[in-house]
This record gives structure tokens, C-alpha cells and sequence, in this order.
């Protein structure tokens, strides 16, 4: 078994699903009382949103590459950064170490091949959705996204920060963000992209319609997938 590098805190809400559902599937393939090997960097993410806001966006691929270094030094054999927003400098993180890093985006893009389906919606932060990363990247796997309206993606920033990174599930956000996602269906997306993992703390794939790719799940299962190979 692989040791598990996770750099995390951002949210600790969703890193606490990363750590249950990580040791959940290490338990459920290995069986008796196995779980599994990690070491975790947890940021302080008041830190990170700030430069976010800020735009640093070099001095936070310079803090999560130092972070991913010094968990390569005492033992990772392999690197999540469990958010989607961060892998905006995933390549910078990559680069810095020499054990590989396993890309949110790339996992969740062999699922949705593997599930035959060429257009998505994608919600997530505002970063996620309007920077160019991770449409970019989804491109490369012949994948075309869609993103709600400016107003919704307003919306739905606001909620990850104002509710979900706090632990707060409100039901009258449940249902707008489920009028988006089927606004988003009905406009072609053929499946969407949770692109934040606090969001799959709100809508589960059973409150819709439409095929949801939670990449919360699906980089936690690429990882276990990975740590036991």
C-alpha cells in the first residue's frame, strides 16, 4: 500500500470526506481492519482564499508546491490537492516533485469518456468556471463544458463560501442549485461536473436527473485505485 499525500484545509469540510471516504474504500478492498496510509498538509484557508481573491495565484502554486515537497520528504508516494479550484497550479505542484500527482480533472475526464459523453455543465467556484484551467484541460479529452450565467455563477460561489465551507446546508440552495443543473441539462450538457468538492455536501446524484460526476468521489477512488496497485 502507497502512502496517500493530501493537501488539504480547503475546506477542512470537504478534506473530512477525502479522509473517510479514502479509508471507507481502503477498508471495503483489503478488508479485516486495514485503512489506509496518509500524511496530510492542512492549510489555513483564510491564507489561500485571500491570494485567491488577490489573484497571487503564483504565490499559492508556490505554497502548495513547497507543501507538496515536504510531504514527498517524510514519505507520500503520491499527491491529491483535495480541491478543485487549486489545480489551477497543479502543473507548478507537479513540477516541483518528483512522485506523481493525481489530477482532479484528468480522472474525472476518464469518467466521463468512459461514460461515452462529449458535452458537460461544469459548477464549481468562480475560478473553476470562468478561468480557462479546467475548461482547457477537459478539451484535451475531446470534452466541451458548460457554465451557467454570470448571476448563477454569483450564486453559487457565494454558497460554497458563505455556506458550504462553513458545514451550513441550507434547502432553499439545494433547490437553486438543482435549477441550474437541470437549466444546464436542458441546455445539452449530457452530465455535470460537481467541479468543487463541497458541493457534493449539498446535491447527491439521486436529487437529479441528469448523470452528476462527483469529483470528490472520483478522485478518491483514482487515488485508493492507485495506493493499492
Amino acid at each position: 500500500m502507497k502512502t496517500i499525500g493530501l493537501l488539504g484545509g480547503m475546506s477542512w469540510e470537504s478534506t473530512l470526506e477525502y479522509y473517510r471516504i479514502i479509508n471507507e474504500l481502503t477498508a471495503k478492498k483489503l478488508g479485516k481492519l486495514h485503512s489506509a496510509k496518509y500524511i496530510l498538509y492542512s492549510f489555513d484557508f483564510e491564507e489561500i482564499v485571500e491570494k485567491q481573491r488577490e489573484g497571487k495565484w503564483d504565490e499559492l502554486a508556490e505554497m502548495l508546491a513547497k507543501a507538496a515537497k515536504s510531504l514527498e520528504d517524510i514519505g507520500a508516494e503520491l499527491i491529491l490537492i483535495c480541491t478543485n479550484t487549486m489545480h489551477k497550479v497543479a502543473d507548478e505542484v507537479a513540477n516541483a516533485i518528483e512522485i506523481p500527482l493525481l489530477n482532479i480533472i484528468d480522472v474525472t475526464a476518464e469518467e466521463i469518456k468512459n461514460q461515452g459523453l462529449r458535452t458537460v455543465g461544469l459548477i464549481g467556484t468562480k475560478f473553476t468556471m470562468e478561468d480557462e484551467f479546467y475548461r482547457n484541460r477537459l478539451k484535451k479529452y475531446g470534452i466541451r463544458t458548460l457554465i451557467p450565467e454570470e448571476h448563477e455563477r454569483d450564486f453559487i460561489h457565494r454558497v460554497i463560501f458563505d455556506e458550504l465551507c462553513k458545514g451550513i446546508i441550507k434547502p432553499e440552495s439545494k433547490n437553486a442549485y438543482i435549477k441550474i443543473i437541470n437549466k444546464l441539462s436542458n441546455a445539452g450538457a449530457e452530465g455535470i461536473i460537481l467541479g468543487c468538492t463541497e458541493i457534493p455536501l449539498l446535491v447527491k446524484k439521486e436529487d437529479v436527473d441528469v448523470i452528476l460526476f462527483d469529483t470528490t468521489e472520483i478522485h478518491i477512488r483514482s487515488a485508493v485505485e492507485a495506493a493499492l496497485e
